[in-house]
């Protein structure tokens, strides 16, 4: 991913600042213990370093309405449980049976298989507790509570799971047309509820949630081209793939351009994806 412009690299640093000392905070070791190192194998993969890409953009997009403020934060933050749930259970044996995440033991080769899958289960679950408190905190339950759909769907059987299910059970996709039904499940469907999660929380009007969402939904299929791009993933598809990056760019910032410097900065994460 190429450099953001300065004010919005200035931006970045400020908010995966703050979304580090609320995930800090917020799973502090228990005082009363930690039965089967549960919060300690929670942590370790949650504070691993890490982009945090998901809930900047899902702050990015509150910007677009009312802006930030605790609430707002704490819920882009479930986003970031969500991913990261996903990546222990993808590193475990069934599934992708990777040893290593961002160069350190995977979780479940650090604690063992059966504390993986409930450190992932557990930060689902946390996620959603995290989103009820901001709500009931901020006074507008229905807001929060949309966005807790909006999560919920990216993240399930109609999203993300069913991505990671066609992965597992189906055979590389032939033509670059079926690679993006995998990519806008597996991976831009969390994309989209990112952004989502921002906009209802900031209390966006229904037709910015829908653009921001649209931005999401390009993104998060941009997002994997370029990973596949940076991994030599899908080879056989790389040129095509490197046009459809580019125009996919283009339509994410399409979408971001009508909400000003919160849309110029959505816009500066789409063209960061370019090289």
């Amino acid at each position: 991913m190429a450099a953001l412009p300065d004010s919005s690299a200035a931006w970045v640093e400020t908010q995966r600042a703050a979304l580090a000392r609320l995930l800090e905070q917020r799973l502090a070791p228990p005082a009363d213990g930690d039965p089967g190192r549960l919060v300690e194998a929670m942590r370790y993969s949650l504070l691993a370093p890490g982009k945090r890409i998901r809930p900047l953009l899902a702050l990015a997009a509150a910007e677009t309405a009312r802006g930030i403020d605790d609430n707002v934060r704490l819920a882009a933050a479930s986003v970031e449980l969500v991913h990261c749930y996903s990546l222990i259970h993808d590193d475990l044996p069934a599934m992708d049976d990777d040893d290593f995440r961002r160069g350190r033991p995977s979780n479940h080769k650090a604690f063992g298989e059966a504390t993986a899958i409930l450190a992932g289960d557990a930060l689902l679950t946390l996620a959603f507790e995290w989103i009820a408190e901001a709500g009931e905190r901020a006074g507008a339950p229905d807001r929060y509570l949309r966005a807790a759909l909006a999560l919920a769907r990216g993240a399930g059987a109609r999203g993300m799971v069913r991505g990671q299910a066609r992965d597992l059970g189906e055979a590389p996709p032939d033509t670059l047309a079926g690679l993006e039904v995998l990519h806008a499940e597996k991976t831009a469907a969390l994309f989209r509820a990112a952004l989502e999660v921002g906009a209802l929380v900031g209390g966006a009007t229904p037709e910015s949630v829908t653009a921001l969402a649209s931005y999401g939904e390009a993104y998060g299929v941009a997002f994997q081209h370029a990973d596949d791009r940076d991994d030599a993933e899908h080879a056989q598809h790389a040129a095509a793939a490197r046009a459809r990056l580019e125009a996919l760019v283009g339509d994410a910032c399409a979408a971001a351009a009508p909400f000003g410097e919160a849309g110029a900065r959505l816009a500066s994460f789409a063209r960061a994806l370019l090289r």
